[in-house]
C-alpha cells in the first residue's frame, strides 16, 4: 500500500511512522500554549466558573458616588 517510506511499527498490518522532529516540537509547542490559555482562563474566571461569585459582581468599584 503506502510503500517503504522509512522504518517504523507494524501493527496487524498498519505501520505506524516515527513523526519528523518539527512535528514533535510543534505539537509540544502547542499543548503547552494550550494550559497557558486554559490556566489563565482559570485564573481569570474560575471564581465565576466555580459559583463562588456573579459575572457582574467584582472587577473593581464602578460606583459614580465618591471622586
Amino acid at each position: 500500500m503506502g510503500g517503504g517510506h522509512g522504518e517504523g511499527t507494524t501493527y496487524k498490518g498498519f505501520t505506524v511512522h516515527q513523526p519528523k522532529r518539527w512535528h514533535t516540537l510543534t505539537g509540544k509547542g502547542m499543548c503547552a500554549m494550550m494550559w497557558f490559555w486554559v490556566l489563565y482562563r482559570a485564573k481569570q474566571d474560575g471564581p465565576v466558573v466555580l459559583g463562588w461569585r456573579h459575572p457582574w459582581e467584582g472587577h473593581g468599584d464602578h460606583s459614580h458616588g465618591d471622586h
